[in-house]
């Protein structure tokens, strides 16, 4: 009975600063408080005030709460493990199964290389002339030495 007075007491108030806010022309913020006014009111009107009373003397309704609490800590726990393990069950399989690539194709003849399997090929080698020398002296004459 006092939740649902303090409840229309909180609209009212709310419903008459909006008033004085529209009176100000600042329509757009007097019809927000206005929505936000009238919540309180529609809680009372839907039941749900008194069920919030019911429940907050209710020590099963506690124990609940607790029960949902412990399951989202546990939900959460698992998430973080999961992603520092790198995904699901079903993911990591499918991980391990691409690190496994087969050496030959089911109905290949002949064994198929991978891209990676042919050694890189080596950079041809500058022809060793007067031309690095040159500007190796170039620099040193420079310097003085």
């Amino acid at each position: 009975m006092i939740a649902e007075t303090v409840c229309s007491a909180v609209s009212a108030a709310g419903l008459g600063i909006a008033v004085v806010t529209a009176y100000r022309k600042r329509f757009l913020a007097a019809t927000r408080i206005a929505a936000y006014s009238l919540v309180p009111i529609g809680l009372v009107m839907t039941g749900v005030v008194e069920w919030l009373a019911d429940t907050a003397f209710s020590p099963t309704a506690w124990a609940g709460f607790g029960v949902l609490g412990v399951a989202w800590v546990l939900f959460m726990t698992t998430r973080v493990v999961e992603r520092r393990r790198g995904g699901t069950r079903k993911e990591r399989r499918a991980a391990r199964a691409a690190d496994q690539p087969d050496a030959v194709a089911p109905a290949a003849s002949a064994p198929s290389l991978a891209t990676g399997s042919r050694p890189a090929s080596r950079p041809a080698a500058a022809p060793k002339g007067d031309d690095d020398f040159t500007d190796i002296e170039a620099i040193l004459k420079k310097h003085g030495i």
